[in-house]
């Protein structure tokens, strides 16, 4: 017989598990993670690839703020005669990443992420479904959780670590280097990445307290009177 049972720290694991996936979605599919120092537009000399620029050609006042995230940046093209927002995938295979760190640091932050959408289906079921094998559904997606945070905090540290590729340098000057940005500083993408990781360390403690409240006296007492829905604090 399935019961839905649903109680505040259970709801509450839930919905902060769903939000640390989201989290990370956002920060994943943006370029704000690092941002460049303002520029003008139409500066000639201005690449798909953040390179040279020529200083000596001026045609407008409008400045603009290019910037690059894991796989795709922002910055202005000139196109038909006039200069456009272009925010688009700069690498076309996982080879075209700037560099090994880079490289890297994608699977890490990759796996972590695919585990917290996984938890997000556990943590759904988690409200009919209470075990997987004769463990708790909650402290097998908690243990989960706790990976992925690994696998993230990996992937953040290998981000900066390399910040001296030759693209990054295009974006932020010859002095950047790895866990040096030169002119460039992190943007709101890279933060957001950082708090769905504590977020899912967090949601990985709450999964063990979501465990206990779907187990006490009061929920076994609801079931005994024959409840399928049962809603308790």
């Amino acid at each position: 017989m399935c019961y839905v049972i649903v109680t505040c720290r259970s709801l509450l694991w839930t919905l902060l598990s769903i939000a640390a996936a989201l989290a990370m979605t956002a920060a994943l599919i943006t370029p704000q993670w690092l941002i460049g120092p303002r520029r003008k537009v139409g500066l000639t000399g201005i690449t798909d690839d953040l390179s040279t620029i020529n200083y000596d050609e001026v045609i407008t006042d409008e400045f603009y703020t290019p910037s690059i995230g894991i796989y795709n940046r922002c910055t202005k093209l000139h196109e038909f005669g006039k200069y456009t927002d272009n925010c688009a995938t700069y690498a076309k295979s996982f080879s075209d990443l700037p560099s090994h760190y880079w490289k890297a640091g994608a699977i890490f932050l990759g796996i972590g992420y695919i585990m917290l959408c996984v938890v997000v289906l556990t943590s759904i079921f988690s409200m009919c479904i209470r075990s997987i094998c004769k463990k708790s559904i909650f402290t097998i997606s908690g243990l989960i959780q706790a990976i992925a945070g690994l696998f993230l905090i990996v992937g953040l540290v290998l981000y900066p670590a390399g910040w001296g590729a030759q693209r990054i340098k295009n974006l932020c000057g010859n002095d950047a280097g790895a866990f040096q940005i030169s002119d460039c500083h992190p943007g709101w993408a890279f933060y957001t990445a950082i708090g769905a990781t504590c977020l899912a360390f967090i949601c990985s403690v709450l999964s063990i307290q979501a465990d206990v409240s779907t187990s006490s006296d009061k929920v076994q007492s609801e079931i005994l009177e024959g409840k399928y829905l049962i809603c308790v604090p």
